[in-house]
């Protein structure tokens, strides 16, 4: 700092210019308050998305539009070079909204699962980019070697005028179906998309009413479990109900099966990690005097443990075949492979926490659940980082993917200052390396080829 109080340097420039992209995000919040409850008065269940993509696309700033998996796409802000990318998700949930305000969903769908904020969070976050991003000094800049990830070609010629590289470019991936399969984010990484710009990292947030409001996790390593989904049929014989000797009751042999597979939790997997056995759906029969011939179950399989959820599958599927055999039913096991585990950059966590502990935000990195994001699967091609933000809920106590759920307003802000604080961690200048992080830190890490 000089004799004037103004700072000077490397030092100087970086602060003053992410105070300037903090302004500028700041400027954006009423509008982005606004898109949040536009956005949710008109929500699009998981296929459906191509009315949400075009509010999202008329509140971006201009720029060239690609579209991708369908009814998705991504919008580039900046100039060439190697981006980061940040991902809003499009579609909303098939539940009736019981929330009771003026802006609430009529149409049998909801957000209820905080889509609606994290849309118009990118969006004042791209806005504010795009209008600072002219003005932003070296120090956002990306370097010509990645600390994060893998090598890649020179930067383009410093901008006249600025003396130095232009801040990062930004690339908005709004993508469709998170909630469903096929994954939204499958199809993204599969289109190429995030090779064609260079993305050398992607930021994500998400709004998680168990933290408090004010709260926000960087945790690095594993977040969230894999998750796969299941579907058991065991077929007996069906019969009088009076005459239960006469028949192979299938209902009581997948009442065995259900209780078996718990034991998977408690005797199978290490009592150090996390294992989910959930049966979400049992149906069987169509009277209730005659004993049906097939039962059918679906759920969940979960687990932070990529080794285990193999083993997992083939466990539960002896397990399931096994008991319907000892009651006189045949038991036939399909799985459905859904997401890997969600893996955070530990180098990205960290520097992101550090800049949100600077904005007085409450960091914690502890945060980890069986929770499931599509999100993960961009981990499996760049460094990414996935944030979770406390929100306001009010007295309702409803939770994610409750009809009741609504954070309040606030949760646009926070959900944008998330998004901020891991723009501005990947920046590759002084990044730090994974390897020079203290063994705490590197909890997890993973391997991007």
């Amino acid at each position: 700092m000089n004799v004037d109080g103004h700072r000077t340097g490397a030092d100087g420039s970086r602060a003053d210019a992410e105070e300037a992209l903090r302004a500028a995000l700041s400027r954006e919040l009423p509008a982005a308050v606004a898109l949040r409850r536009e956005l949710h008065a008109l929500p699009r269940v998981s296929g459906h998305e191509g009315p949400t993509l075009k509010q999202v696309l008329d509140a971006l700033p201009g720029g060239a539009v690609e579209h991708v998996a369908g009814t998705g796409a991504v919008l580039r802000i900046g100039g060439p070079g190697p981006a980061v990318g940040v991902r809003g998700e499009l579609d909303a949930l098939p539940i009736v909204e019981r929330t009771g305000v003026p802006w609430a969903a009529t149409n049998g769908a909801m957000h209820a699962c905080g889509h609606d904020v994290h849309l118009a969070a990118v969006v004042a976050l791209a806005r504010a980019v795009a209008a600072t991003g002219p003005e932003l000094a070296t120090d956002l800049a990306i370097g010509p070697e990645s600390a994060i990830g893998p090598e890649l070609a020179p930067e383009p010629e410093p901008v006249p005028g600025i003396g130095a590289r232009a801040v990062a470019p930004l690339l908005v991936v709004l993508q469709p179906r998170e909630e469903t399969y096929p994954s939204g984010a499958l199809d993204v990484v599969s289109s190429g998309v995030l090779e064609r710009h260079r993305v050398h990292a992607m930021i994500g947030a998400h709004v998680q009413p168990v933290l408090p409001e004010g709260t926000i996790a960087c945790t690095p390593g594993p977040v969230n479990a894999s998750s796969d989904e299941f579907r058991v049929t065991v077929r007996g014989s069906e019969g009088h109900a009076a005459y239960p000797h006469l028949t192979r009751d299938p209902v009581l042999a997948m009442a065995q099966v259900i209780v078996a597979a718990q034991q998977l939790v408690s005797r199978a997997a290490d009592p150090m990690t996390p294992t989910v056995v959930t049966f979400g759906t049992v149906t069987a029969g169509t009277t209730p005097n005659a004993v049906p011939g097939e039962a059918v179950a679906r759920g969940t399989l979960r687990t932070m443990s990529e080794g285990w959820r193999e083993r997992l599958h083939r466990r539960f599927t002896q397990v399931a075949e096994d008991t319907a055999s000892a009651y006189g039913c045949v038991a036939e096991v399909e799985i459905l492979p859904g997401e890997p585990m969600l893996v955070n950059d530990p180098a990205l966590a960290v520097r992101a926490g550090d800049r949100l502990r600077e904005q007085g935000w409450a960091v914690t990195d502890e945060l980890r659940s069986c929770g499931a994001d599509d999100f993960a699967r961009y981990g499996d091609v760049t460094p990414s980082l996935m944030m979770f933000v406390g929100v306001d809920i009010g007295d309702t106590g409803a939770g994610l993917h409750s009809p009741g759920f609504l954070p309040g307003d606030a949760a646009v802000g926070a959900v944008a200052e998330a998004l901020l604080a891991g723009y501005l961690a990947s920046s590759r200048a002084g990044c730090t390396s994974v390897r020079d992080l203290p063994p705490s830190s590197q909890y997890g890490h993973k391997t991007h080829r």
